[in-house]
């Protein structure tokens, strides 16, 4: 018996838990996936693994774009939020940018502070002209 994948704001969902628990476990999103007793949706997995496999290049592009703003500085939610919405960014061309900045707001309006949609907002949508204009030509 095979299950549906989940809505894909659920596998946003459960990924932002897998890098949250990661971070606060001091592990790579990598590990946490592994030790996993059930493999998640598809989509859980291509995102936690896009922020294992490509996190320099993420942090790079999120602290070039959250200026005035050092990674070590941010919520740890907001943190974990702009990176998994750049790997989407980077490596989910079938979703369009929208989708993924305001689902990315919802996630941290959600679960961060109350400012943290606006911030998210703004970082991510300096990183999507950044990312999806170089990729589109």
């Amino acid at each position: 018996m095979s299950a549906d994948p989940a809505p894909r704001h659920q596998s946003r969902e459960r990924a932002l838990t897998l890098l949250y628990e990661a971070e606060l476990k001091g592990e790579t999103p990598a590990v946490v996936l592994g030790a996993l007793p059930m493999a998640p949706d598809p989509y859980v997995t291509t995102l936690v693994s896009a922020v294992a496999d490509r996190g320099d290049e993420i942090d790079a592009l999120v602290g070039d774009a959250a200026i005035g703003w050092e990674l070590a500085r941010m919520a740890v939610v907001d943190r974990n939020v702009l990176r998994l919405a750049t790997a989407e960014l980077l490596v989910c061309d079938d979703v369009p940018t929208a989708v993924i900045l305001n689902e990315a707001v919802e996630l941290a309006s959600a679960f961060s502070t109350d400012d943290s949609g606006r911030f998210v907002n703004g970082v991510l949508a300096t990183i999507a002209t950044n990312v999806r204009s170089a990729t589109s030509d």
